[in-house]
């Protein structure tokens, strides 16, 4: 059976009509999960197939785009990459190549048309993901930071300050790019502050905590105060 089938999609810009593929609902499990939320799959990856591209004027987009788009969003988008753009198809299978342009497209079109930061937040960390797939620290760890400053954008104005998902993701964004002392302050506030109830990022706060400890500990560096000052 193939992995992949297609489903038909309208452009929210041009209002044409594509197909684009996805992955067959039963394989999707992954077989491993890092800590911030990247998965791993035995065969075909779906989060290759997330964004859908119009062929005719590529926008590019996912689920979670606001599906109507207003006039002037239209022409923000046409005007800075429309007009250039020729006709492609990302209709099929895709390489990790093709899966990175889908990526990039987007983040272009979210940008664009002023999506939400959650929005641009989302592809930046899948942009980091697929850096992390071939191996690529560098540029994995420059759009983990991009991811983390539209993050905190997030936090900021959606007033999401009992969000544990989101709390948990900018401390462990921050741990992977080595701010200590910051990760474990957003750590801390999932661990302590009783409104939350998420057991699942309570418990991996937690772990993300132990792992900062004992790395600062075997390299001989202070410990962030909150960790002198509580336990976890």
């Amino acid at each position: 059976m193939d992995p992949l089938y297609l489903t038909k999609i309208k452009c929210p810009c041009c209002e044409s009509e594509f197909q684009t593929s996805r992955v067959r609902p039963s394989l999707k499990r992954a077989i491993r999960t890092d800590s911030d939320f990247c998965s791993y799959f035995a065969s075909v990856n779906p989060d290759f197939y997330v964004v859908r591209v119009c062929p005719y004027c590529g926008f590019a987009s996912t689920e979670n785009f606001n599906g109507h788009m207003r006039d002037d969003q239209k022409r923000a988008y046409l005007d800075k990459i429309g007009k250039q753009w020729t006709f492609r198809e990302y209709g099929g299978e895709r390489t990790h190549r093709e899966a990175m342009e889908c990526y990039k497209l987007a983040l272009l079109s979210a940008q664009a048309v002023k999506e939400k930061d959650r929005i641009i937040a989302g592809i930046l960390h899948h942009i980091a993901w697929l850096y992390r797939y071939e191996g690529n620290a560098e540029m994995e760890l420059k759009f983990i930071e991009f991811a983390l400053d539209a993050y905190i954008r997030v936090y900021q104005s959606e007033s999401a300050v009992n969000n544990a998902r989101l709390l948990y993701l900018i401390g462990e964004l921050h741990r992977r790019l080595g701010h200590y002392h910051e990760a474990v302050k957003w750590f801390s506030r999932v661990i302590h502050d009783k409104s939350i109830t998420d057991a699942a990022m309570i418990r991996a706060s937690r772990e993300q905590w132990t792992v900062i400890r004992e790395d600062m500990t075997n390299a001989g560096a202070e410990l962030p105060e909150e960790m002198t000052r509580n336990g976890a």
